[in-house]
């Protein structure tokens, strides 16, 4: 994996690199002691993993996270305890408190690769799926739905559907780049229209595509940094469905 460490201290950054080069399946591909230099880096350069201090000037390593369009994998290294819920609520892949042994270090290291590779397999999959799919199924992508909602009748293409979400009366549809879409509709009704090749239900409460699917970490998906779980007695047809 390609990663990069961010700390204001030179000491602490050397032992991080320290233990990446004794890893041996790590690539530094850069390092940094002022998080706002690395902003840049990360939106020209591809890197998987991110090793963040928490307190540093400027910026702190939580808010530096926010900033990111699309985030990488990253793993907290700090010296301040206090912040590990805030920490693992921004999808952390582990929280290190400094001083930081190395077999810690190794064991937050594996948690990354676990997560890239299922990543790097889902990816496959999908690549695989839409690959083998006929030209019907294919042509679902230029496809959209009507809705009713509040102010009318409107019309989503199906690729800008992220995830559906069940609420009480009403059905919420989380879409791209724009605010979600309230409809009274019930899941029966709306799932008759979207393809099944591209739509999974994984939840009584949600309805996913899989196209939108950034990683599954135990019983969750996510999506965009937002958790939706996978409901017991959907999970196995669900696995089974994107070749996991």
């Amino acid at each position: 994996m390609r990663c990069i460490i961010i700390d204001d201290e030179p000491l602490a950054l050397g032992i991080i690199r320290s233990y990446c080069e004794d890893i041996g399946t790590l690539e530094i591909v850069g390092a940094f002691t002022n998080a706002l230099e690395a902003i840049p880096f990360l939106n020209d350069t591809h890197v998987d993993l991110v090793f963040l201090d928490i307190e540093m000037p400027q910026i702190n390593g939580i808010d530096f996270i926010k900033t990111l369009d699309h985030k990488p994998l990253f793993i907290f290294t700090t010296a301040y305890s206090q912040y590990a819920l805030e920490g693992f609520e921004i999808n952390a892949v582990d929280y290190l408190v400094k001083p930081i042994s190395f077999p810690r270090f190794v064991k937050a290291v594996n948690r990354a690769k676990e997560i890239y590779e299922l990543k790097k397999r889902n990816k496959k999959s999908l690549k695989i799926s839409m690959s083998d799919a006929s030209s019907t199924a294919m042509s679902h992508i230029d496809q959209f739905v009507f809705v009713k909602c509040d102010y009318g009748t409107v019309k989503i293409k199906l690729k800008g559907i992220k995830y559906i979400q069940g609420l009480k009366d009403y059905l919420k549809i989380h879409v791209l780049e724009e605010k979600p879409i309230l409809t009274l509709m019930t899941f029966k009704d709306l799932q008759t229209k979207l393809p099944d090749d591209q739509f999974l239900r994984v939840h009584r409460s949600y309805v996913v595509n899989i196209r939108s699917i950034d990683a599954i970490q135990r019983s969750k998906v996510i999506i965009d940094n937002v958790r939706i779980p996978i409901g017991d007695s959907y999970k196995t047809d669900f696995l089974k469905r994107i070749g996991v």
